[in-house]
């Protein structure tokens, strides 16, 4: 599954690219005078191969959720069965991500990847579980490349299960405590940037627990230095989580869907996906930038410009919920705006 997906990603097409700039230039504005959201729609038209491209909606919600060894060594003050707790707060409809996303119409699924329990059978949530969390990534792989293939085939296939229930739009979610410790890890490993630059401090720790955070991602990368591919390097160095979102960010992109990606914890699983199909990087759009430091760093390694920068560190998808309507926005102006011709509306002189 995963070889086949990758052999189905496209880079954008570059007739379709220049038919939506071109588009854009003949609307009812000045040129450029929708700055960034100019940039969304052509990006989108490039990714779907024709422009205009395909209205991003409806939109759907994945949250992977999984456990980590790594909190073992004390880089979260969250206890560990706060993600199962989560998993069943966004079950009940109760979380920040439910509202916004009922907010704007998105549906959620909530996946289990690796959850450190065994989760009762609830609407909602489909059991994908490769195992009860990774191992500890600052002692040696946090996973084997078989439990990283598998989990992103899982994401994969959620994508493909949401696409086929309808989706037009997929959002990017993660649950689980310790993912920032992972995510800097996976940053520093693929941008080759010093752990301190990209480790943040997740959901709010001290400065001492940030020192040792640090050190740990230092740890971790030292213990896995022999990782050298995309994919032993996202298996030693990731989560359950990560793996699967970065499949379901190329399942999205075989399917020529669009995905907004959310905060640092999907950011690094871009990267991953990016390592290994490049031009994934054409089908994604950055929903936000998060707090944490790293989320920056992938971005720019990624070549992505996040639309919404409100300080968040949530996580669960809450920032790419935000700028769904934004991307909306950009492409119906592309459906619905006139253009000059059309409207009868005298053009500037050149």
């Amino acid at each position: 599954m995963l070889e086949e997906t990758i052999a189905a990603i496209r880079p954008a097409d570059a007739r379709a690219l220049a038919e939506a700039r071109s588009h854009q230039d003949r609307l009812t504005k000045p040129p450029g005078a929708l700055g960034v959201l100019e940039e969304v729609a052509v990006r989108l038209a490039g990714a779907a191969r024709t422009s205009p491209p395909p209205m991003p909606e409806p939109a759907a919600l994945a949250i992977f959720a999984a456990d980590h060894g790594v909190h073992a060594q004390g880089v979260s003050p969250w206890p560990q069965e706060v993600t199962q707790q989560m998993v069943a707060n966004f079950l009940a409809g109760g979380a920040v991500a439910n509202a916004f996303a009922a907010q704007v119409g998105a549906s959620v699924t909530v996946v289990d990847v690796g959850v450190a329990a065994d989760l009762p059978p609830a609407s909602g949530l489909m059991i994908k579980k490769v195992g009860y969390g990774t191992a500890d990534l600052s002692l040696g792989p946090a996973m084997t490349e078989a439990q990283a293939v598998q989990a992103l085939e899982a994401g994969i296939s959620v994508a493909r299960t949401l696409i086929a229930d309808g989706a037009r739009c997929l959002i990017t979610g993660d649950m689980g405590i310790a993912n920032t410790t992972a995510s800097a890890a996976l940053i520093a490993a693929f941008t080759g940037t010093d752990a301190a630059a990209v480790t943040g401090r997740g959901t709010g720790v001290d400065d001492s627990t940030h020192t040792l955070k640090i050190a740990v991602v230092r740890r971790a990368l030292d213990a896995n230095a022999a990782a050298s591919t995309p994919l032993s390097t996202l298996a030693a160095l990731g989560g359950f989580e990560h793996a699967a979102i970065a499949g379901f960010i190329l399942g999205g992109a075989a399917a020529r869907v669009p995905v907004i990606l959310d905060g640092v914890i999907a950011g690094a699983a871009a990267l991953a996906a990016h390592a290994l199909s490049p031009s994934v990087a054409d089908h994604c759009v950055a929903g936000h930038r998060s707090a944490e430091p790293g989320h920056a760093v992938a971005l720019a390694h990624l070549g992505l410009r996040p639309l919404v920068d409100l300080e968040l560190r949530l996580g669960e998808g809450t920032g790419g919920l935000l700028a769904h309507p934004l991307v909306c926005a950009a492409v119906r102006v592309m459906h619905d705006v006139a253009t000059f011709d059309a409207a009868g509306v005298t053009e500037k002189p050149s």
